[in-house]
This record gives C-alpha cells, sequence and structure tokens, in this order.
C-alpha cells in the first residue's frame, strides 16, 4: 500500500475532495486525521472509513482560527505519535465580486479559512516534521490561483496565496527532507458552492466568471483530485517539491 504507516491529516475531510482523499488514503494504509467544521459531515466520512476497515480519528475546527490547527496537528501527534503529510484542502467559495464591491465579511471568512488556514497548519506541521527530516505537504490550489477569471476578487487572491505559499515553503525547506506541492484543480464537482449565499452572488462578477468557465473542456470528479493528491503524499513522488500541478483536463491549456 502506498502510504502504508504514515500518518496524514486531510483538512475539509467531511465532504467532496477532502472525503474522497481520507478514503484513498485510509484505504492505502494511512492513519488519518479527518478535520472539518461540519460535525455531522465528520461523523460520516469518519464511519464510512472504519467501515471498509480504515483508521480514521475525526477532529471538528476551523482552520481560520489558530488554535484550532493547532489542535488538529496536536490531535495527530497524540494519537498516532507522529505527522507525515498533511492535505491542506479546506476551502470555501466568495461570491465572485470584484475588487470594486467585495464585502469586509467574504474577506476575512475566506482569507481566513483558504489562505491563513493553510499558513496556520504548515507551521504547526512543520514543527514535527523538521526535527525527523521528512514530510509531504499538498495543498488544494485552484485555477484561480493562477488565472483572474474563475472568480471573485477575494477567492483569486486566496488561491494565488496558496500557490505562493506552496512555492516559498519548498523553496525554503528544499534540503530538510521537506516537500511542498499543490493541486491546481479545475471544475470539479463538489458542494464548495454551497457555501456561498446565492443571494449574495454579484451579478456582473458573476457573468465575468461564466465567460471563463464557458470554456471549462470537462468536469473533474473529486475521486481525480484524491487521486493526483495520493501520488503527492506518497514516495513515489519524493523528488517533485514546489511543483503546481493543473488537474483541470486541459482548462488551462487555453
Amino acid at each position: 500500500m502506498r502510504l502504508e504507516g504514515k500518518v496524514a491529516i486531510i483538512t475539509g475531510a467531511g465532504s467532496g475532495m477532502g472525503r474522497a482523499m481520507a478514503n484513498l488514503f485510509a484505504a492505502e494504509g494511512a492513519k488519518v486525521i479527518a478535520a472539518e467544521w461540519n460535525q455531522a459531515t465528520l461523523d460520516e466520512v469518519v464511519a464510512e472509513v472504519k467501515a471498509a476497515g480504515g483508521e480514521i480519528t475525526g477532529v471538528q475546527g476551523d482552520v481560520s482560527k489558530l488554535e484550532e490547527c493547532r489542535k488538529i496537528v496536536e490531535t495527530a501527534a497524540s494519537t498516532y505519535g507522529t505527522l507525515d503529510v498533511l492535505c491542506n484542502n479546506a476551502g470555501v467559495m466568495d461570491n465572485f465580486a470584484g475588487a470594486a464591491h467585495y464585502s469586509d465579511d467574504v474577506l476575512a471568512r475566506v482569507m481566513g479559512i483558504n489562505a491563513y488556514g493553510p499558513l496556520y497548519l504548515t507551521r504547526e506541521a512543520l514543527k514535527i516534521m523538521l526535527p525527523k527530516g521528512s514530510g509531504s505537504i499538498v495543498n488544494t490550489a485552484s485555477v484561480a490561483g493562477e488565472h483572474g477569471g474563475a472568480a471573485g476578487a477575494v477567492y483569486t487572491m486566496s488561491k494565488h496565496a496558496v500557490v505562493g505559499l506552496t512555492r516559498n515553503t519548498a523553496w525554503y525547506y528544499a534540503k530538510t527532507g521537506i516537500r511542498c506541492n499543490s493541486i491546481i484543480a479545475g471544475g470539479v464537482e463538489t458542494n464548495i458552492m454551497s457555501s456561498v449565499d446565492p443571494s449574495t452572488i454579484d451579478p456582473e462578477g458573476g457573468a465575468q466568471a461564466g465567460v471563463y468557465a464557458s470554456i471549462i473542456p470537462a468536469m473533474l470528479k473529486a475521486q481525480d483530485i484524491a487521486n493526483l493528491a495520493l501520488f503527492l503524499a506518497s514516495d513515489e513522488s519524493k523528488m517533485i517539491s514546489g511543483a503546481n500541478i493543473p488537474a483541470d483536463a486541459g482548462w488551462t491549456a487555453s
């Protein structure tokens, strides 16, 4: 099995890509720490993995809060004794507003979860990974992390931050055995839009994003992203670091 004996944290593990990662990683031998703010969906994925014979521990938490990120990492250390893989996957969408119309509450929420959360968790994970001289960090980014038309200003800024964090972490710790890569996810069939109140969507911004979305070649499944995350988490990718890898059916090749 490709993750035999490894301990992996997956955030946003209650649904979509995170849930697919939790199931796949456990099936490949990982001891999974599933982090999720929604207790109901967290309970579901924990039961799902255990029913399939996997090893998993659920942690309810909000990754926008430093103390809760510490709790997630500390749970991995106290439950399984170490940490080998961190998948910063939790994310929320904005309401497609441009820079002229974004709201302060959307800015705080989206940046807190999408950008600060991965930074907080990376710092806490490195406290375990650096002394042992190994570890793989996999960040879920987006085509919005490298292009400007997929979402509003706030979400786009947050995913550019994830790409920057990925590159910086990979470079700073290149000689320590720590690897960091990101997945530039395209259109994926998940429930991320449930994180947005439809009544707040900016009409002008939504229309602009719709132009960009109209050239999507194909929608991906959550499992497609989980498969790439597994490769990046495993020793099969041991010489890959600082890569921001598109999984978008060729969308950004346009």
